[in-house]
């Protein structure tokens, strides 16, 4: 059985090749992008000068702890590169995210962000997108509307919920619901559809934000890119 820590690991060293002086960088969330602000962490404690813009609480103490320091868009109107993690990733580099609850802040930073790398092990490349439930951030009030009308798109959809049955809250203090679709042929036509609901906050659907991910395969990596290299 693969080492999916290892993969994870290797999937972040390799993204620091493109890590270079006086960058910022968006610290993504996620256990691979974990990996990443470790090692980033490293570089730095040696003299490396690189600002990061965190996208989770959890990754702003992470990059605390090891020394990065932190800037946000009150000083900053764009992002160099950011690295972050996907739940999966399609042929056309269009990615679930928000496994974790921070697909909000995590498409905020991708969104200003000039190169954008995903870091992933080898189980998230996909064929199709929909395998994973897709993450949709919505507020609490009129939830069950809102769980309605993507049923009507599709989707199989949960509250999600903590280990103690409350309903998980965001940073922003939004329910997710949890939808499987099974197979999103067309993610750009999904993200719209989604976009048009009325409480749906945001969805983690990521439609042609990145060109470049980095798989950990084994005991090497893999770069895919939009033309097919690798």
């Amino acid at each position: 059985m693969p080492d999916y820590e290892k993969e994870k690991e290797l999937a972040a060293r390799g993204s620091l090749r493109y890590i270079q002086q006086g960058m910022t960088v968006g610290l993504g969330s996620g256990s691979t992008a974990a990996h990443f602000v470790r090692l980033l962490g490293e570089k730095v404690r040696n003299g490396f000068k690189i600002e990061g813009i965190p996208t989770s609480i959890r990754t702003s103490v992470l990059a605390r702890e090891h020394g990065i320091p932190l800037t946000d868009f009150s000083q900053k109107n764009r992002v160099d590169v950011t690295v972050d993690g996907a739940d999966e990733v399609d042929t056309a580099l269009n990615l679930i995210k928000g496994g974790g609850g921070a697909l909000l802040r995590e498409k905020i930073v991708a969104t200003a962000t000039d190169f954008l790398i995903i870091v992933a092990d080898s189980r998230k490349p996909v064929d199709t997108l929909g395998a994973f439930p897709l993450p949709v951030e919505v507020i609490p009030f009129g939830w069950e509307l809102v769980a309605e009308q993507i049923k009507g798109l599709g989707a199989a959809v949960k509250l999600r919920m903590t280990a103690t049955s409350h309903p998980f809250l965001t940073t922003h203090t939004n329910h997710i619901l949890d939808c499987r679709f099974e197979e999103i042929p067309d993610p750009e036509r999904l993200s719209e559809s989604l976009r048009r609901i009325t409480g749906v906050v945001e969805h983690g659907l990521f439609v042609g934000l990145t060109k470049l991910v980095v798989i950990g395969r084994g005991d090497g990596t893999e770069i895919l890119t939009l033309e097919g290299g690798s």
